[in-house]
């Protein structure tokens, strides 16, 4: 369900449009004039054509996203030229003239209400009555990508890659050199922040000229919902999840203390944590019998992936295609390649239809084990939705929250200590203490909401809404980081550094970080379905390996697509709307326990 703007600003913007000769005209670009009565001619003529475009665009981004060459700038241009076509057409005023049109006529099926809507919506991105925007929107876009991905890191006068700088800050001891590498994977923000600056201009006057406010309504508004409905659905989770929080941080601030022999500081420092934005703390947890970084140092990369690929097909899906492992790209730049790659992990859905692959840089390690089974989740939802039952344009999650929610499920069914046993992955000689993975488990997953529902989402719902001014971002970005993480720079960081723009979304997946946060619910949603439902077993202890009716269960979430509404088939599948209630559940034994080691220390986590 998206919704679309409405009202005289509506009906005004399509009299706009038809007064706009510039892009209404015939050639192959255009869908060729259905009759009244034809929606389903208009339909298939936008799709053959949406699809061969949408492909060559993909393709050019593919090549730039993995194969970053200082001074060509041959696959930018590639880029710029096949987004400016795909842009061209979907954004044109004939194709938002007919589909708006055929939105109007009575008698529409479900699918095809469904469909007219994705096309409008998709237009909004690019639209054609403002073609000089969305060519510099386009232009900007990718030179952002590339000024990010491009960056040379430095540690110690060394080049570093951003892996070997998250490396340091998850095992190294010595806060001096987590300072180093803290501060070293801040460098690339003043780089980006004029690009920053011209992208948000651009992203809000792009979708303003379809009728929305600002390009960060525009993206909630594919859920069904308003800004500030979302802002209500987002803030009930954290508030939902707060009281655990709080406990994860108080027991945080006490244990690296201790661990860094400094005093206990009431907000924690920003180098003392095991990620760049500290987003994830899972790896202040080292769980006694459950090594599985050891473990996995013993399998090499491929084995990841393709004991990923195992897993799914053990639920009864179909093995990946050929294709797949022919044109991915899953592994680390070789030293001297004489390119770069963008490292930051990702599925791929290049023709909406077969060709399926994943951006990684994978190594045989926790993380790249999990981040193997949560792109593999895309790439599997990819595949059961490209299917005859649904069209082109709706080849997508149910939301956007979906997609992510498949993937985080199955990276967190394959770290449950069973699934390990059932698939030979010896990690310990002995069984491990539960509460303790629960506490690892919680700095993954709680700890991310505040980061992804707070901070994240209120920066660019500012950004975009707001229009926060740009010599304040970083002072915002810190004083949010402090209030809904607890979290402090580990010196002053003024104006001149621009650490928003050093997380990967705000440049080029951006205004819908919360897609991640809805997501986590989503998961615990599905895992407490599956394990008491489907398995009979406790969500804390259980394995889907080779599990076909598990398969079947995500099977029919996933086929659909977009084709359904999304909060109608959380309630037919779970039997409840959208609530952290099963996260909170599934973590109340470790909330009593840490409220037990917390018993006398102060608390200095602000209230929401």
């Amino acid at each position: 369900m998206r919704i679309l703007p409405s009202g005289a600003a509506t009906g005004a913007l399509v009299l706009l449009l038809l007064a706009s000769g510039s892009c209404a005209g015939a050639g192959r670009d255009h869908p060729s004039a259905a009759p009244a009565d034809d929606v389903e001619a208009f339909l298939t003529g936008y799709e053959a054509r949406f699809q061969e475009l949408y492909a060559e665009a993909s393709e050019a981004e593919w090549a730039s996203n993995t194969r970053i060459v200082e001074g060509d700038d041959t696959n930018a241009a590639r880029t710029r030229a096949t987004g400016e076509a795909l842009a061209a057409y979907t954004g044109s005023a004939a194709v938002i003239e007919q589909a708006r049109a055929h939105l109007a006529r009575p008698g529409l099926t479900d699918l095809q209400r469904l469909q007219l809507e994705a096309i409008v919506f998709r237009a909004a991105r690019n639209p054609a009555t403002v073609a000089d925007l969305v060519a510099a929107k386009i232009a900007a876009e990718t030179a952002q990508t590339e000024r990010l991905f491009g960056f040379t890191y430095r540690l110690d006068g060394r080049e570093v890659t951003t892996g070997e700088l998250d490396e340091v800050l998850r095992t190294e001891r010595d806060v001096g050199r987590r300072l180093a590498a803290w501060r070293a994977s801040k460098e690339v923000g003043p780089a980006l922040r004029t690009g920053l600056r011209d992208l948000r201009e651009l992203r809000n006057a792009t979708v303003q000229a379809l009728g929305y406010d600002d390009f960060f309504a525009y993206m909630v508004s594919e859920y069904g919902l308003t800004e500030q409905e979302m802002v209500e659905l987002v803030h009930g989770v954290n508030v939902e999840l707060r009281p655990l929080y709080r406990e994860l941080h108080t027991w945080a601030r006490h244990e690296l203390a201790e661990r860094y022999g400094e005093p206990v500081p009431d907000a924690l420092p920003a180098h003392w944590l095991p990620n760049r934005w500290g987003q994830d703390w899972s790896a202040l947890v080292e769980v006694e019998g459950f090594d599985v970084d050891g473990a996995l140092s013993r399998k090499g990369p491929e084995w990841l992936v393709e004991q990923a690929e195992r897993f799914y097909v053990s639920l009864g899906l179909d093995p990946l295609p050929a294709t797949f492992w022919e044109r991915s790209s899953l592994y680390p730049v070789p030293a001297g390649a004489g390119y770069k790659k963008n490292t930051h992990a990702s599925a791929w859905h290049l023709d909406l239809a077969d060709d399926v692959r994943s951006l990684m840089s994978v190594v045989p390690d926790t993380y790249w084990y999990e981040t193997t089974h949560h792109e593999l989740g895309h790439v599997y939802y990819y595949m059961a939705y490209s299917n005859p039952r649904v069209p082109l344009v709706l080849r997508e999650g149910a939301n956007r929250a979906y997609h992510e929610a498949i993937g985080s499920l199955m990276g967190l069914a394959a770290m449950q200590p069973r699934f390990l046993d059932a698939i030979g992955l010896e990690v310990g000689g002995e069984a491990p203490e539960p509460m303790q993975l629960l506490l690892r488990e919680a700095l993954n997953y709680v700890v991310f909401i505040p980061w992804s529902a707070g901070v994240m989402f209120e920066f660019e719902r500012e950004l975009y809404a707001q229009d926060l001014p740009a010599d304040r971002w970083n002072q915002r970005w810190w004083d949010l980081k402090a209030h809904y993480q607890g979290i402090a720079p580990p010196d002053a960081r003024g104006e001149e550094w621009c650490d928003p723009a050093t997380k990967t979304h705000v440049n080029d997946d951006p205004a819908a970080y919360y897609d991640y946060a809805l997501s986590f619910v989503l998961l615990f949603q599905l895992h407490d379905h599956v394990a008491r439902e489907l398995l009979g077993e406790d969500p804390h202890d259980t394995s889907y390996f080779g599990r076909p009716e598990v398969g079947e269960f995500l099977t029919s979430i996933m086929e659909p697509g977009a084709s359904v509404d999304w909060r109608a088939l959380l309630r037919e599948k779970t039997g409840e709307d959208l609530s952290a209630r099963a996260m909170v559940e599934y973590f109340a034994p470790l909330h009593d326990w840490l409220r037990e080691q917390n018993r006398g220390r102060v608390h200095t986590l602000p209230e929401l």
